[in-house]
């Protein structure tokens, strides 16, 4: 906890225009990506249908939970672009969200995958916390999960005498505000472990439903299904652990790109942190055919409607 207000790198490299082309590329971007997720949470309010099977559940509380770990990420972003700062005890809480639900991401795609080999291996005695009446404790042990390692971190911090958290301005990045030997060693042990762990599990459900098509005890249309949207989860993890590339593409960026460290660090933050988190969610709402139709009908009502307030103004012009 050591020269909490300082910032890394030179504050006057940091000028105006630079601030500003980084903010309106992000904004726009998080604009999009709101209005998208919007419209799926709308479908999923409006027809109830979709709220009595578990993988649509499931994939709601996936929308909820990347939409607050992508706020709480701008809302850091632009902190920090601002250069605003605010006494520690009102950084934790930010710093907390954003943790908790990107070790929530990776849970929540394992926790997809079995349910899709539950359905396929189990199809007429389901487990009954499997159930669309039941999700709801899946749901809640994957939050106290997630929630745990960064109650952990904070526990763990070791704070300066000198700082006092209720009072000393900091700037609000966990790489300041958890800056200790022992958190980051702690964080990089936690994230390796919780990817891992999903991996397994995404690749344990892929072969266990391979080696049911083989049997062809069902309906090999549905299985096969179940083993094309396993290895979208797949996929989805990876994109995910794009974020853990950042130390890699810093190294390969400062040797052959002349960048401040600040150019570099939004560069990875753009893409490797905010476009795989639009993406996932999207790939998955499109790619499923009940979905789809419902967000193709969803923008064509609303283009509709558009249309004829902009005769309507033309009209009056």
């Amino acid at each position: 906890m050591q020269n909490l207000t300082d910032f890394p790198g030179n504050s006057s490299s940091y000028s105006s225009l630079s601030v500003i082309i980084k903010v309106c590329v992000v904004i726009p971007f998080f604009c999009v990506f709101l209005c998208c997720i919007s419209v799926m949470l709308h479908i999923f309010a409006s027809h109830r249908r979709f709220l009595d099977i578990s993988r649509y559940i499931l994939f709601a509380y996936m929308l909820i939970n990347d939409t607050l770990q992508l706020l709480s990420s701008v809302l850091l972003f632009l902190f920090v672009m601002g250069r605003v700062k605010f006494a520690i005890v009102c950084c934790v809480p930010l710093l907390f969200l954003s943790t908790a639900t990107f070790h929530n991401t990776p849970l929540i795609l394992a926790t997809m995958s079995l349910e899709r080999y539950v359905a396929i291996i189990y199809p007429l005695q389901r487990p009954a916390a499997w159930r669309s009446d039941r999700i709801w404790i899946t749901v809640l042990a994957l939050w106290l999960i997630s929630c745990t390692p960064p109650l952990i971190e904070n526990a763990i911090m070791q704070q300066d005498p000198a700082v006092d958290v209720f009072s000393t301005p900091v700037i609000c990045k966990a790489t300041i505000v958890n800056s200790s030997p022992i958190q980051s060693l702690f964080r990089a042990a936690v994230s390796v472990l919780f990817f891992a762990v999903v991996a397994v599990i995404i690749l344990f459900t892929y072969v266990r439903i391979l080696l049911e098509t083989r049997k062809l005890r069902q309906d090999r249309v549905s299985v096969s299904k179940a083993m094309h949207t396993v290895l979208l989860h797949g996929f989805q993890l990876l994109l995910c652990m794009l974020a853990f590339t950042s130390p890699i593409t810093e190294t390969l960026i400062v040797l052959h790109v002349n960048w401040l460290p600040e150019d570099v660090s939004f560069f990875n933050y753009f893409c490797f942190m905010l476009i795989p988190r639009f993406l996932s969610p999207l790939i998955y709402g499109f790619r499923d055919q009940s979905l789809r139709g419902y967000i193709g009908k969803t923008f064509f009502l609303c283009s509709n409607k558009i249309k004829p307030s902009i005769r309507g103004k033309l009209q009056d012009n």
